[in-house]
């Protein structure tokens, strides 16, 4: 860096002028001083005056050199900055089951999910039952169905920007796998770390909390794609109160600025007295993109469809569409 550095000041400092006397005299400049300074190179002679012109000159190469090395020095800080804190490489099972805690912290590896080394590239296991051990599914892409920022846009699937740490990858997951003679194929989730609270930030500045789940899901269908339904709980429970002390089943009937029986219960403000703690459903597809029946272990893709948090009941909840990788052992 710091080579370029000199070489980019070297490169804008001015050319000694041979000069008789102190008469003004005719420079032909270079193009790449006629392009620091704006002025068209060509045919055109610059008339400078040997004591004041020549100094100017000097002082605005010296500012230009100055310039040119900042950012020089910017753009090496912003390179080194991204190769810092890219994306991990993401390891097979057995490799980050030989690191040690200290080897893991900081480096994003806890977040994803394990590949596979080797295998192929399709599902390649015999009919029979089978008990699913250590699914992980990992997130790599969050979209809202919201209102689009122009006037009159119709509603659809926004880009986010995740707010929260990284800490929404599902894990250690189970549940019974059966493989029928015809091919397809039917999972049920059981137990495991099945549901993370994520916030994303819509382009508007709107942050839109979700509880990423498969809670209760049942999926069946081909090994190339199998779909099913799932529980998604109350991103809030019945003891939460509101910055107004009403809770599910704690706290306040009604805002303690609200006489009971008056502007409590009008219409507008019954959802928000009355919490609404219950359960929706949403849908995830599966597909089986590569797989290891040697090691017993499954790769692949998802995309699942779910609501967003109510504010328990207090407003209408945003469709979400989580995309991502996963990884599975079969006993």
């Amino acid at each position: 860096m710091a080579a370029s550095l000199q070489a980019a000041a070297t490169l804008m400092q001015p050319t000694k002028i041979g000069v008789q006397g102190r008469s003004a005299v005719q420079l032909r400049p270079s193009p790449s001083v006629c392009r620091a300074f704006g002025v068209e190179h060509g045919g055109a002679r610059v008339t400078l005056s040997l004591q004041a012109d020549v100094k100017d000159l000097t002082q605005k190469c010296a500012d230009a050199a100055k310039v040119a090395g900042f950012a020089l020095a910017t753009s090496a800080l912003v390179v080194s900055g991204v190769s810092a804190e890219g994306v991990p490489k993401r390891l097979t099972y057995d490799e980050i089951q030989s690191k040690t805690y200290l080897e893991v912290k900081g480096t994003g590896t806890a977040n994803q999910c394990p590949t596979i080394d080797g295998g192929v590239e399709k599902f390649a296991y015999k009919p029979g039952k089978y008990n699913v051990k250590k699914l992980c599914l990992e997130p790599t892409s969050f979209t809202v169905k919201a209102e689009g920022v122009s006037k009159n846009a119709p509603p659809e699937f926004q880009n986010t920007k995740l707010m929260t740490r990284l800490t929404y990858t599902l894990d250690e997951i189970e549940g019974p796998l059966e493989v029928s003679p015809d091919g397809t194929v039917k999972f049920e989730e059981k137990d495991g770390i099945d549901y993370a609270a994520v916030t994303v930030q819509l382009p508007g500045g709107e942050r839109v909390p979700f509880l990423f789940t498969i809670k209760q899901l049942v999926a069946s269908g081909k090994p190339e794609s199998f779909s099913g339904k799932f529980l998604v709980p109350s991103y809030r429970g019945s003891s939460f109160l509101d910055p107004k002390g009403r809770g599910g089943s704690s706290g306040y009937d009604n805002a303690v600025a609200l006489p009971a029986g008056g502007r409590g219960d009008e219409e507008e403000l019954t959802k928000e007295n009355i919490k609404n703690t219950s359960s929706s459903t949403g849908k995830i597809t599966l597909s089986v993109t590569k797989s290891k029946p040697e090691s017993g272990e499954l790769i692949g893709v998802f995309e699942s469809i779910q609501p967003s948090d109510t504010d328990l009941g207090a407003k209408t909840p945003k469709d979400v569409k989580i995309q991502g990788i996963w990884y599975a052992q079969l006993e």
